[in-house]
């Protein structure tokens, strides 16, 4: 039987992908194609694996669209998934730990607040649109908002929670249902204000989102029980993921927190976890049989 053919969705700026989703491409045959290339015939495909469509939440509407358009059958991660996932309000809906998280609508006043809090889209990559805010900034925190809803989008608001400026996050990556590898996440958020960002190719992304920033770890027990009843609610959902990355911190109280999932086109990190280009290969090709 010939191989299935395999795309690896990507955007215009990075029109081969990075080197290390490049490896897996070749282990599973994949070619990199553009997703919003009108030129691509998606029904060709057997499947279709997102990867850096890094341009994607600029024009959240058109890029859903286009996750239905190449369907359930050949989508992964799965269109619903997708949809789930590009909204931060999931958190409300996972059954699971998570910083303490309000959810101002537009129209809704920034309540107030006596110690140090974020302020972030419900829609939003690359800490665009974030800040953090200490009580005597509470004009530059409601400015925020105010800009937040003027897009048409909810503002998130929650605690600061200090054990990211000490200890940094926890990433788990899942891929088939199987953790990958672990990853240690240094804080992006080092200080207060809105974060700064930098015009790249594929649109504003803060400036402190560096390659160093993230290295090799492991995760405590804790961790790996937040991570996996994480993966199972999205799971009895809408089924196991292809891949998935589960970034926890340790939350007010001393345990770990969900701070979010990144179901659609997260950095993997592959370059840093022996065996993980071939472990995430071997999930694409069970998951094309």
């Amino acid at each position: 039987m010939p191989p299935m053919p395999i795309a690896f969705a990507t955007c215009a700026v990075h029109p081969g992908g990075r080197p290390d989703d490049a490896q897996v491409a070749a282990l599973v045959g994949a070619q990199f194609r553009v997703w919003d290339d009108p030129a691509v015939d998606w029904s060709v495909y057997d499947m279709v694996v997102i990867r850096s469509v890094w341009d994607y939440s600029h024009r959240v509407d058109e890029f859903l669209s286009w996750c239905r358009s190449v369907g359930d059958r050949r989508l992964r991660n799965r269109p619903e998934l997708v949809a789930f996932n590009a909204d931060k309000r999931y958190l409300a809906a996972l059954g699971v730990p998570t910083a303490p998280t309000s959810f101002l609508e537009p129209g809704d006043e920034l309540p107030a607040f006596d110690g140090e809090i974020v302020v972030k889209p419900n829609v939003s990559a690359g800490a665009r649109d974030t800040g953090r805010f200490q009580p005597d900034a509470a004009g530059e925190a409601a400015d925020l908002v105010r800009r937040i809803h003027a897009s048409g989008r909810v503002a998130l608001v929650q605690p600061y929670l200090p054990a990211v400026d000490a200890e940094g996050e926890t990433a788990v990556i899942f891929f088939g249902g199987s953790v990958s590898h672990v990853l240690a996440k240094r804080p992006v958020l080092r200080t207060a204000g809105v974060a700064p960002l930098a015009e790249v190719a594929h649109g504003p992304a803060a400036v402190m989102l560096e390659d160093d920033l993230v290295s090799p770890s492991t995760a405590s027990e804790a961790q790996l029980r937040l991570a996996h009843g994480a993966h199972a609610a999205l799971t009895d959902r809408f089924g196991t993921p292809l891949y998935l990355r589960v970034d926890i911190a340790t939350g007010l109280d001393g345990g770990p927190v969900l701070m979010e999932l990144e179901a659609i086109e997260p950095r993997l990190y592959l370059e840093l976890a022996p065996g993980s280009v071939e472990r995430f290969a071997a999930a694409i090709s069970s998951s094309a049989r």
